[in-house]
């Protein structure tokens, strides 16, 4: 187990460590055969060109703000709906919440003509919120979150409801904290699909001012050609913040994926 453990983490870490050696040669030996770790000198040029060439500074405030929003509404909307798919009787519910998990096999690819005549149509193109919206309706985590609300007891809510409580105060101050670990875990893997995505951002920004880091780095990348050196400064540059994140709550990581009864599935 131990052999196979090390083997995984060679596999992730190998790239990510040639990709920072990369970044910290000269342009010129980049692409030198036979290839070399370490270059004739350790330079942070890559570095600074990566930043004077884009704005990105604002592409990371960008991307923060995007990601963090929704985030926040990806957790909250699906929650409710988790929720009321979990505790609710209604004509017609099975066959919504069916139609909620065929949206799990539908590629996004898919979807991304639709949506954008929808933001067109709205006047949302260029706007934060038309990257936000599309994103924070997310099938995979409603289900998630509805087997995990199906594993809380049904006990304490209909003490609660004996107390006086109503369905909405039940489910803010009942299920919602029982729910912190289940919560942490969908936030995160939200905020690292969204800090990663592409090719929405992609298609609905075209204000440089708007634009979010990935979408930046491309376009900086695809106006100066190949340069590897700046490339994987690039990939550095935005995958830091990523790693800074699973580093600090890697628990919780752990503890939703256990807490949500998908670990043995």
């Amino acid at each position: 187990m131990l052999v196979c453990a090390l083997a995984l983490v060679l596999l992730w870490v190998l790239p990510l460590a040639w990709a920072l050696a990369t970044s910290l040669k000269p342009e010129a030996e980049t692409a030198r055969t036979p290839l070399r770790w370490i270059g004739s000198e350790i330079t942070f040029d890559a570095y600074e060109r990566v930043w004077e060439s884009g704005d990105l500074g604002r592409w990371l405030f960008n991307t923060a703000y995007i990601s963090v929003m929704t985030t926040v509404l990806t957790v909250l909307l699906c929650a409710m709906a988790a929720y009321g798919f979990s505790r609710t009787e209604f004509r017609g519910r099975r066959m919504l919440y069916g139609l909620v998990l065929a949206g799990i096999m539908v590629p996004p690819q898919v979807l991304m003509a639709p949506l954008f005549a929808e933001m067109v149509s709205l006047g949302l193109v260029d706007t934060y919120w038309g990257v936000i919206l599309p994103q924070i309706a997310v099938p995979a985590m409603v289900f998630i979150l509805v087997k995990f609300f199906e594993g809380v007891p049904r006990e304490l809510e209909e003490a609660a409801y004996v107390d006086g409580a109503g369905r909405w105060r039940v489910f803010w101050q009942i299920v919602m904290p029982l729910s912190r670990p289940v919560l942490a875990a969908v936030a995160i893997f939200t905020f690292i699909q969204t800090w990663n995505n592409f090719l929405w951002p992609f298609l609905v920004t075209t204000d440089p001012n708007g634009m979010t880091l990935p979408v930046g780095l491309v376009n900086v990348q695809s106006s100066y050609g190949v340069r590897y050196a700046q490339m994987m400064a690039s990939v550095i540059v935005g995958g830091l913040p990523l790693l800074v994140v699973f580093a600090l709550f890697q628990r919780q990581i752990v503890r939703g994926v256990a807490h949500t009864g998908l670990a043995g599935q």
